[in-house]
């Protein structure tokens, strides 16, 4: 007997043999929607997907069973299946089984629905200062958007006269049978001939075309939230595309927010951080910088002395507004030790009179006073 090296069908499907029809089922629903290779995103779908299938049509079918059962996958005469896993399709509902939704959202379909379609939405890029962000904003820009076509109302036939779509009868959708895997199966999808609208113009409307749409300069106005996140959308209901052939909702417009680069802020939520190089003396004496902030006023940074490089500094209250907490996030300064590339003679005797007078006298024991500090 030559043994197969197939998986055992319930360890596919992960359920006990002692399963019932409506366990396999579910098992069979759950990872059938996973794995279906017009939607999954896993690695080998299509061959986990025939598994789940070869799995589910022998452990569903009551004869197969009982024979898989007693004989596993090496029964007598060859495949106890009856030529299972050729080519043949086998005779199951998937529609029953996975629900007309999955095949609704995959090909367009769904019985039921109305021919009143939804317009696309559209997205734009809109960039804002950081000062924008700080304070919030009122913006205006002039965009061409398109908009229904007035002589035709949107139906893109010549004077709005529209013939029911012979092919579908006006319903806008169409019963095929497709092949999916080896099952066959009947799905409901748009109309080809009219585009899911269930209308045809007898002739093309001259002015759009026979689109529907023409574009029109309009001036939009909206606000900017302080403390508004990089990435933020602003929705404008029933600014964007209109509908096919004027039936249905007009779509959305996005604003997409992007934040143009600050000269030395970055920005981590509500707080703003920045680096700021300082010189070994003004680490070692400590110092006062005092820089001009987004709201106008001075932003002065203390450098106790001492401060070592790396070091960083919080200024309270001085950062962006919180857009969940509330308040104002704090600016967080980063201290770094700015080392010149070139120093003249003079600089150099001084460093050396400094590093002379500074050197330690047991450098073992600084090391380890460091490390002491560290751990502390």
């Amino acid at each position: 007997m030559v043994m197969s090296d197939k998986r055992d069908y319930y360890e596919v499907l992960g359920v006990e043999k002692s399963a019932s029809e409506s366990d396999l089922k579910n098992a069979f629903r759950s990872l059938a929607r996973k794995y279906h290779p017009d939607r999954s995103t896993e690695e080998n779908a299509e061959d986990k997907f025939k598994e789940i299938q070869e799995a589910y049509a022998v452990l569903s079918d009551a004869e197969k069973r009982a024979q898989y059962d007693r004989f596993g996958h090496n029964g007598p005469s060859g495949s106890p299946f009856g030529g299972f896993g050729g080519g043949g399709g086998f005779n199951i509902n998937l529609e029953d089984i996975l629900g007309g939704d999955f095949f609704s959202s995959m090909f367009g379909g769904g019985g039921g629905r109305s021919n009143r379609r939804r317009g696309n939405d559209i997205r734009i890029i809109h960039t804002v200062s950081l000062l924008d962000i700080y304070n919030g904003s009122t913006e205006e820009i002039e965009l061409d958007l398109p908009t229904q076509c007035e002589p035709c109302g949107g139906t893109g036939a010549e004077g709005g006269e529209t013939k029911t779509c012979s092919d579908c009868n006006g319903q806008g959708r169409v019963r095929m049978r497709q092949q999916v895997g080896p099952f066959v199966q009947d799905v409901v999808r748009e109309c080809p001939t009219c585009n899911g609208a269930g209308q045809m113009s007898a002739s093309s409307c001259s002015p759009c075309d026979g689109t529907g749409q023409t574009t029109k300069a309009t001036t939009l106005r909206f606000s900017i939230p302080a403390g508004a996140e990089e990435g933020t959308r602003l929705r404008m209901r029933g600014r964007g595309t209109p509908a096919p052939q004027g039936k249905g909702q007009q779509g959305d417009l996005f604003i997409e927010i992007e934040v143009e680069e600050h000269p030395w802020f970055e920005r981590s939520g509500p707080d703003l951080i920045m680096s700021l190089p300082l010189g070994y003396a003004d680490l070692v004496l400590g110092t006062s910088i005092t820089l001009e902030h987004l709201d106008g006023k001075d932003l002065t940074i203390k450098i106790p002395s001492g401060t070592n490089s790396g070091e960083t500094l919080e200024i309270r209250k001085r950062g962006l507004p919180g857009r969940r907490s509330g308040g104002r996030g704090d600016v967080i300064v980063l201290v770094k030790l700015h080392m010149p590339k070139k120093v003249n003679k003079k600089t150099k005797k001084a460093l050396q009179e400094v590093k002379d007078a500074l050197a330690p006298s047991d450098m073992v024991e600084r090391i380890k006073q460091d490390a002491k500090d560290r751990r502390s």
